[in-house]
């Protein structure tokens, strides 16, 4: 089971962002850094006569799994131009001319293969010294020379939000020890880490060669891509990094919200389509003038600059008389919104759902999609458009899709319609505190939903039960062999809800119509989303221990088969 595990690591004013031996090989940890500039510089050779080169970097010895390109790369000083040879075994490679070398796909027979840059120009000649090659079997090792090939382009994994990595092939029980578990290093970031870090295998980064890239962004509006596989102690190679900032601007501050502290920048998790290249994402900004900017941002993986015409300034407005509405239309305030929940993508279209900081209003409920291709808006939806609040938090857990593209949420304490249309649905359209499912295709529209008998009580006393996140499982077949699409959700008020997809259960005055209900089952609130491996949901709630509880005959036990 692949879980993203963060770890938080201050020393004086410097954050570093922890590369732990987790999930997908090795993968995960946050936070943000004030990266410092080193004092000085380069000030050049004033001389007129020509420097013999000298090998300011050597080379690194490399491990990688087998199957995968080794990359190894020489730094010179001297006067230009530098040429370079690379050898194999002390024999030229043949088109090997520049100052990195990427192996091709290696095989375990190339385990033990040595491999050094020769540097010259008109005023001499330089050798470094020989870097060796090893090439591990799959499952050979937990070091970052054994990074997975399996990409992770979205939130815990897949649009079910399962954190299931269901292609692990080096982690294993006998390798992920308690001598071996742990910090093996740390990328040094510009801000706090709030994302869940994405990952991409065998990326052709331009003058790098080709890379498993670890992409990171910052509450400093920054995002990174490192070479995965370079990290060493605090230091690590950075391939790109791109500042989300117009000229002029800063990252937001906290709007008063110690939520996301001090400054706010790229706080969602980004989404990744490999077949356009691009990284989406969503910044928040302020400018000299003190005005709040968000931007829907597309980035080209392979060099952090933008796409299709982007950014685009995220704008929005939607038909009701709730929280900021002038002239029959709820309006999209930037100053009182955070792009907290990660981002949804299904097939060409990116969601963004919106929470606000802390209970400051006003606010309400803002769900909006993008053409993956042009970034213009292609729809908005306010869940509480004739009410107040109903912000989409989630903890940071991004929305859910399932197969058909509908979507899935947990939405905060908010007003609820509890007079119903012939629908079932709220006659005035509130719906605060919903476990809610919408449609993906436009015009974006309430489907289905579930909220508790008590939902207006909850709401009021802020123990709704959107501090959570959605789980999606896969499907289950109850004790009548009637295959089932449930979901799995959880809040502030200890109870686990799990709703049927086809059949949510929507609202009633006199008793909760789900599909299961456990009550009390967490011993506090769920400020995080379960997950889910090999027929078992985990829970993890404040004040808790970690929880089992094993799904049989279409039902989650009512008691946990083990916890921690």
């Amino acid at each position: 089971m692949g879980i993203l595990s963060r770890f938080l690591e201050k020393r004086s004013a410097t954050f570093q962002f922890v590369l732990a031996v987790l999930g997908f090989g090795v993968l995960a940890g946050c936070s943000g850094v004030a990266v410092t500039t080193p004092a000085g510089g380069n000030a050049g050779n004033g001389s007129g006569s020509a420097t013999a080169p000298v090998i300011t970097t050597q080379p690194s010895s490399q491990s990688v799994a087998v199957g995968h390109a080794a990359t190894f790369v020489v730094v010179a000083s001297g006067s230009a131009p530098l040429s370079y040879q690379w050898q194999k075994n002390h024999a030229n490679i043949a088109g090997a001319t520049s100052a990195a070398y990427s192996t091709p796909a290696t095989s375990t027979s190339d385990s033990g293969e040595t491999f050094d840059a020769v540097v010259s120009n008109s005023a001499g000649t330089v050798t470094s010294i020989a870097a060796s090659l090893t090439v591990n079997a799959a499952g050979g090792g937990t070091g970052p020379g054994n990074s997975s090939t399996m990409d992770v382009t979205t939130y815990h994994y897949d649009n079910l939000r399962t954190g299931e990595n269901t292609h692990e092939t080096i982690l294993t029980p006998a390798n992920v020890t308690a001598s071996k578990f742990g910090m093996i290093g740390a990328f040094p970031v510009d801000g706090h880490v709030d994302a869940q870090p994405l990952y991409l295998s065998n990326v052709a980064i331009p003058a790098h060669g080709t890379k498993n890239v670890l992409y990171v962004v910052t509450e400093h509006d920054s995002v990174y891509a490192f070479d995965a596989d370079s990290v060493s102690g605090t230091s690590a190679t950075t391939l790109w990094h791109s500042s989300m900032l117009a000229l002029g601007e800063t990252s937001s501050d906290d709007r008063g919200c110690g939520q996301v502290t001090p400054e706010i920048g790229i706080t969602s998790t980004p989404v990744i389509d490999r077949t356009r290249n691009a990284i989406y994402l969503v910044a928040v900004s302020k400018t000299s003038a003190g005005n709040y900017i968000h931007r829907f941002h597309a980035l080209d993986l392979t060099t952090g600059k933008e796409l299709f015409g982007g950014p685009t300034t995220i704008t929005a407005t939607f038909p009701g008389s709730g929280a900021n509405s002038s002239n029959g239309n709820v309006v999209f305030d930037p100053r009182q919104y955070n792009e907290r929940p990660g981002l949804l993508q299904v097939g060409g279209t990116i969601y963004t759902t919106w929470g606000s900081h802390c209970d400051a209003g006003p606010y309400s409920s803002w769900v909006m999609s993008y053409s993956a291709d042009t970034l213009h808006q292609t729809g908005v939806i306010n869940m509480v458009p004739n009410g107040n609040e109903g912000g989409i938090w989630m903890a940071g857990a991004a929305p859910a899709a399932d197969a058909s593209g509908n979507i899935y949420f947990i939405i905060g304490n908010g007003d609820f319609g509890t007079t119903l249309d012939s629908n079932g649905l709220p006659a005035n359209k509130n719906c605060g505190n919903c476990f809610a499912k919408i449609s993906s295709a436009t015009p974006l529209a309430l489907l289905d939903y579930f909220t508790p008998l008590n939902t207006v009580m909850e709401s009021n006393a802020d123990t709704d039960f959107g501090s959570g996140g959605p789980l999606l499982l896969p499907d289950v077949v109850d004790s009548n062999g009637q295959t089932r699409h449930l979901a799995v959700g959880s809040g502030k008020d200890q109870n686990i809800y799990v709703v049927d997809r086809d059949n949510m259960g929507k609202f009633n005055s006199s008793k909760d119509n789900i599909y299961q209900l456990i009550g009390g089952a967490l011993r506090g609130g769920m400020w995080a989303k379960p997950s889910y491996f090999n027929g078992v949901v985990y829970y993890g709630a404040v004040g808790d221990s970690i929880k089992a509880f094993p799904i049989s005959a279409g039902k989650l036990a009512t008691s946990p088969s083990s916890q921690s």
